[in-house]
């Protein structure tokens, strides 16, 4: 059986993504290593025990490839990732209330109910709630 360990997201600057991530989006610290020369090694994942063995990857986005990418998926409205929650309307509330910036409100979209905010760090982060 294969299963997702691992992806990554494109950031600015890894330092506040990590910030962000955690202390705004409730993520909890998986690894988190100096490299040196202000260079940090950061995973991420949904606290509390849920998803252990899936961590996400914030990843400097500099590189010409990386920028471009970001760019393309930004202006044209696309999320670089989606986010499951349990209460959206609850979240949205939450992340409003700490000045989180969202390019829509939550919408139905087809089997879910879906929202997207700006994480401030050159990304679109779609968050989603399956109906029923």
């Amino acid at each position: 059986m294969i299963k997702v360990a691992m992806t990554g997201v494109y950031v600015d600057d890894v330092a506040r993504a990590h910030a962000f991530y955690t202390d705004v989006l409730g993520f909890e610290t998986r690894i988190r290593v100096d490299l040196g020369d202000g260079n940090l090694f950061v995973t991420v994942g949904a606290p509390d025990g849920a998803q252990p063995d899936l961590q996400l990857l914030l990843e400097p986005g500099q590189s010409p490839i990386a920028e471009s990418y970001r760019t393309a998926l930004y202006e044209a409205g696309l999320p670089s990732i989606v986010f499951s929650v349990d209460d959206l309307p609850g979240e949205y509330e939450r992340l409003r209330d700490l000045g989180v910036r969202f390019t829509h409100a939550p919408q139905d979209q087809g089997p879910v109910l879906a929202a997207v905010l700006d994480d401030s760090l050159g990304n679109l982060v779609q968050l989603t709630q399956p109906k029923g």
